[in-house]
């Protein structure tokens, strides 16, 4: 390959469902975040607890010994785990020195991590912390991140005659330049929102300084008669529910008579650090409030999506206590409302690194999203940091241009007091308990909210654990249809039909365990997108024309889809 190909324009693709970047994104970036200090400090509290275990440790350093010897004889078994995909050149199997080395590695690795300390007396943030800290560590000593231990990446230099040297130096030199120093994980050059991307037709039709609201144009000769409002992440743009035309959400539902609204949230700047929880629930009221009058319909269904699913909560606390009918239906995805299971989210919510993060957005007046999308890489460094460090820098390739990536790297902020309210509902998990947590002057009590709720979680989701969703069927008082997904966070939302490898589960009957759901689970394949159509379909109203213009007198249909707030970048 020449210099000159390796700067062509590359195609866009369709990511694979097993690509590893893909597995890893978490979608809403971690609101609690860490430091250095703070990764140090786990790793001081794990080598206290080793060198309190000297029998322990003496063990398992002899296990290793033995293990040692049997890969240095070439009788061992060692290998990588499935779906470790750094060791699949074919010279870690077939070389006998690299293969020894690649062994070598994963029994060192696979002994620090035994030194955890995982006794039932022992919280599991501190257990999680623990692994989280030392795998920072082993993975960064892996082979394959040195160039003159990667084969690939001598190969790679042999084949291009250098050049690729060439090349990753150049890649390196961007990214320290330009992202903060962190590898890049996609190439950016082919998208352009509202070119490539987000492109189901609409127009806004409301703005205030918080969001704007988009009406889409009908596709069907007859609509439903009541809306669907989408509330997206206050921390991601709401395009990943209109990605590209057979893989957007958006369109899916407009092609089956749905009459869509979505809120695009503006991008905050410290001069917005005051918008806080009340701020963005009047918000989606005000969006509802210009779907059904655009609609003539009195109430609407609502879809939340992670912290806009939280955010969706919370509004529906309120609107039971102040006793406001506006809205029909629900549909919360890997939402996650219940801060007491494991999960990488709360892995890091402790009090001390609470406050921490409170007062680090209180000092800038933003939660920063690049920011928080180099912490976000981090917690999953195979797939987001060394897996680009290799391919970027030691084989001197550009990352592939998928959208999804794309729409991950296009990060937001979020205002100091909403990242403070957030970490309240982390820290002291209110609601799980009635009247504990306020919005707009109402307590918040969610076994008060009585609407038909449909809620959807990811078998592999790393971020909000599918158990963890599954408790929202035991907070809420009206009817639950709980549907678990077979793939992760992001997977779980752009899951569009067509994919045969795709299954989802629905069980007839939402004990309080959510193990024992799963064992009675019905396995259906497909995508829950066919299932919940039908679902919201019938909590939709009867059907009429659609209508032949978007907006209203009073709500005028403005800037086309998707708006202006979206391509705001600070």
């Amino acid at each position: 390959m020449d210099s000159a190909a390796k700067r062509q324009q590359p195609e866009i693709q369709t990511p694979e469902e097993n690509h590893p970047a893909l597995n890893a994104l978490l979608g809403a970036n971690p609101f609690v975040g860490l430091d250095a200090t703070q990764v140090l400090g786990t790793l001081g509290t794990l080598l206290t607890h080793i060198a309190s275990q000297p029998v322990t440790v003496a063990s398992r350093a002899l296990q290793l010994t033995l293990e040692l010897g049997q890969i240095i004889g070439g009788v061992s078994s060692v290998a990588p785990e499935a779906g470790d995909k750094r060791f699949g050149d074919p010279a870690w199997t077939e070389h006998p020195l690299y293969h020894r080395l690649m062994q070598a590695y994963l029994a060192w690795r696979a002994a620090m991590h035994d030194l955890v300390n995982e006794d039932e007396s022992v919280e599991w943030k501190d257990v999680e912390q623990q692994k989280f800290a030392l795998t920072l560590l082993t993975e960064a000593l892996a082979p394959t991140n040195s160039f003159l231990l990667n084969p690939a990446a001598l190969k790679r230099a042999f084949d291009t005659s250098g050049m690729s040297v060439v090349w990753g130096l150049r890649n390196f030199i961007g990214d320290l330049w330009s992202n903060g120093g962190m590898p890049s994980t996609v190439d950016k050059r082919p998208f352009e929102v509202g070119k490539n991307l987000a492109l189901s037709p609409g127009a806004v039709v409301f703005r205030n300084p918080l969001c704007e609201v988009i009406q889409y144009a009908a596709a069907t000769d007859k609509v439903y008669e009541r809306p669907l409002l989408f509330i997206p992440p206050q921390i991601n743009k709401f395009y990943i529910m209109d990605l590209a035309p057979g893989r957007s959400f958006v369109e899916y539902a407009v092609k089956h008579g749905i009459p869509m609204f979505t809120i695009s949230w503006r991008n905050p700047t410290p001069r917005d650090r005051n918008w806080g929880l009340d701020e963005y629930v009047t918000a989606c009221k005000d969006a509802i409030a210009a779907a059904c009058e655009i609609t003539g319909s009195p109430d609407c269904n609502v879809l939340g999506v992670c912290a806009g699913g939280i955010t969706t909560s919370l509004m529906l606390g309120h609107l039971a206590a102040s006793g406001d009918k506006r809205v029909n239906a629900v549909t919360l995805l890997v939402t996650m409302l219940d801060t007491s299971l494991p999960s990488m989210t709360g892995m890091f919510a402790t009090e001390d690194a609470i406050n921490a993060a409170r007062e680090r957005s209180a000092e800038k007046g933003v939660l920063d999203g690049n920011d928080m999308a180099r912490i976000f890489a981090w917690l999953r460094p195979n797939d987001l940091v060394w897996n680009y460090w290799v391919n970027n820098y030691l084989l001197g390739n550009d990352p592939a241009p998928f959208d999804i990536l794309y729409w991950n790297a296009d990060s937001t902020n979020l205002p100091a007091k909403l990242h403070e309210g957030f970490l309240d509902l982390f820290l002291r998990n209110p609601l799980t308990h009635g009247g504990e947590v306020a919005v707009l002057g109402t307590p918040i009590d969610l076994r008060a909210v009585k609407n038909d709720i449909y809620l959807v979680a990811g078998m592999t989701d790393h971020i909000c654990a599918w158990r963890a969703c599954y408790r929202a069927t035991r907070m809420f008082g009206g009817r639950i249809e709980f549907v678990l997904g077979s793939s992760g966070h992001i997977q779980s939302l752009v899951n569009p039909p067509g994919n045969f490898k795709a299954r989802y589960y629905i069980g007839t009957r939402l004990p309080e365990d959510p193990d024992e759901w799963a064992k009675s689970a019905v396995e259906n394949k497909g995508t829950w997108w066919d299932h919940w159509i039908k679902w919201v379909a019938a909590r939709s109203g009867n059907e009429r024309p659609a209508p032949k213009s978007l907006g209203s007198e009073l709500y005028k249909a403005g800037e086309p889809a998707p708006g202006l707030y979206v391509h705001e970048r600070h």
